[in-house]
């Protein structure tokens, strides 16, 4: 048995679309929303930061379940789930509503302890008030993704998505800039209701493939709790408290950029939108790792374990490096593509090139989160997370700004942070599995 490039390849690139499809769905809004001004567009990076961080730890439940699936899919006991789907299924959606009714009620202090004043505030409060209520929408759409890449099949979750970003987009126009005797222009609420009327369709798009494509239903939900939810909520807990440890960078970062200036925010925040867009890019290999890695283990086919990551790494920084080519020629009209002001957009150009440089960086500790999560690694994963944020990302941060190097400050933390991931996880990868080759 060998895992070859196609394989991976065909997990891989339909990952990559869906994968992208929030990340997107925010640039779309970022585009939009920055031909209102500056106020606007930094308003809506602060909340659309805080959306995407919160989706980022939550969706890590979409991983557990690819794990769990993946692992039985390798023992040929797929039949064995069908009470366990609807039981996470909805474990997931009632975390997603606890979630967004606590921050919902609470998005005025959470914005202003990102420095958020004035009409900023009032942006953030505006665009965020709409587009939490689709945090459980979003948690449910991703946990069909995490059983159909479980099962070894993602490119039902890029049809998915591909319509997703296509309804988003003519959404945003419309509800955004108005249609003359048709829509009033709602502004940055307008963003906010394209997107969560975009996530509605992809959930009942998701539904409709599950009940039609798998053997899994969502009802009944029987008595009796399967022996995985444990496990799942285990392993989700884990990587939740890992990517709350990613998320206090984000807000540190998005925090320090605030108290700069408007301008500032928002330059970083085109600057983080792009980030998270390549790494959602990247992130698909990740995620053709997660699914295999669960497969081999449950097939008991630890010995291809480490052929397979460095497979993934080595496509990973090859597309990582493709993406900082383009980056780099794009680099002179990015900012200006976003509606951004002159003073943002030279902000933003001198310290662009950060972003550039990170994403072969990046692409090494992406592949090697996705394997780990496939083997169930959650403890390895979040002690990662946590010393690359406690020893890399804070101390260089607040080192920096000292010297009030700013978004320099910033985005060389995040630089340290991405190296200090791949190598921790490239280490307990040569220890643990390049002796079974």
């Amino acid at each position: 048995m060998k895992i070859t490039n196609k394989e991976i390849n065909r997990l891989a690139f339909p990952a990559i679309i869906s994968g992208i499809a929030e990340p997107v769905i925010s640039l779309v809004d970022t585009f939009f929303v920055g031909q209102l001004g500056t106020e606007a567009l930094a308003g809506v990076g602060l909340a659309t930061s805080l959306f995407l961080l919160i989706i980022w730890t939550l969706a890590q439940s979409k991983t557990a379940v690819s794990a769990i699936v993946s692992r039985y899919f390798g023992e040929e006991k797929l039949s064995q789930l069908k009470s366990f789907i609807p039981q996470a299924f909805f474990f997931i959606f009632f975390i997603g509503l606890l979630i967004f009714l606590l921050t919902w009620m609470l998005a005025g202090p959470i914005f202003k302890l990102y420095e958020a004043e004035g009409e900023v505030l009032q942006n953030c409060i505006d665009y965020y008030g709409i587009r939490a209520m689709g945090i459980p929408v979003v948690l449910c759409t991703f946990a069909c993704f995490g059983i159909f890449r479980g099962s070894q099949n993602t490119s039902w979750a890029m049809q998915i998505s591909l319509i997703g970003l296509v309804c988003n987009a003519l959404l945003d126009y419309a509800f955004i800039m108005g249609i003359e005797g048709w829509i009033e222009s709602m502004g940055v609420r307008g963003a906010a209701l394209a997107s969560f009327i975009s996530q509605l369709v992809m959930l009942c798009l998701a539904l409709l493939y599950l009940h039609r494509k798998t053997g899994f239903r969502l009802f009944p939900i029987t008595g009796r709790l399967h022996s995985e939810l444990f496990k799942l909520f285990t392993l989700s807990s884990t990587l939740m408290i890992r990517t709350l440890a990613l998320n206090a960078a984000f807000f540190l970062a998005a925090r320090y950029a605030t108290s700069y200036s408007d301008e500032h925010i928002a330059a970083h925040t085109i600057a983080v939108n792009i980030w998270l867009f390549a790494s959602y890019f990247i992130d698909g290999f990740a995620n053709a790792g997660n699914a295999i890695s669960g497969r081999l283990q449950g097939a008991g086919k630890n010995e291809l374990i480490f052929p397979l990551a460095i497979k993934l790494i080595k496509i990973s920084v090859s597309i990582a490096l493709l993406l900082s080519i383009v980056f780099f020629i794009c680099s002179p009209w990015i900012a200006s593509f976003f509606g951004a002001e002159p003073e943002v957009i030279l902000i933003f150009n001198k310290f662009f090139w950060m972003i550039i440089i990170s994403q072969p960086i990046n692409a090494l500790a992406f592949s090697l989160d996705g394997v780990f999560k496939g083997l169930g690694k959650g403890i390895l994963l979040m002690n990662n997370l946590l010393l690359a944020v406690g020893i890399g990302f804070i101390p260089i941060l607040l080192i920096l700004d000292h010297f009030h190097l700013k978004m320099y400050a910033i985005w060389t933390a995040f630089i340290m942070f991405m190296f200090l991931r791949g190598a921790h996880l490239y280490y307990h990868l040569e220890r643990e599995f390049r002796n079974r080759t």
